[in-house]
């Protein structure tokens, strides 16, 4: 899989709230930091954030603009819309940094303000 398609179909499990996905694409040993959130460590507990994280907001609609790679590393950058539990919307610009180990995500860092959620 390309970096475009690996990151497309990254961002479309996510704004599905698909953790079946997360499950099978993250490493045993991935680090995951979302925001100033401190970094975690593991799969278990990556999947735990996520799930907290997917029951905080109604939905989230993810717009890629550009897609980079380089030695094992994925780049991207873009806008993600969010509809919060009470209806109300929010919208930030965010980046993500992938590391990979082999067809795995070892290193999962998103940045984006995600405080006014």
């Amino acid at each position: 899989m390309n970096a475009k398609q690996l990151i497309e179909k990254l961002y479309q499990s996510i704004d599905a709230k698909d953790l079946d996905y997360l499950h099978n694409i993250l490493a045993d040993n991935v680090r995951f930091r979302i925001g100033r959130n401190d970094a975690i460590q593991g799969i278990e507990a990556a999947l735990a954030a996520n799930r907290g994280f997917f029951a905080s907001i109604d939905t989230m609609q993810h717009r890629i603009d550009q897609v980079w790679s380089q030695q094992g590393n994925v780049i991207c950058h873009g806008q993600v819309n969010y509809v919060r539990l009470d209806g109300s919307e929010y919208s930030a610009p965010f980046a993500t940094i992938l590391k990979m180990q082999g067809e795995k995500i070892k290193d999962y860092l998103v940045y984006a303000d995600v405080s006014a959620l």
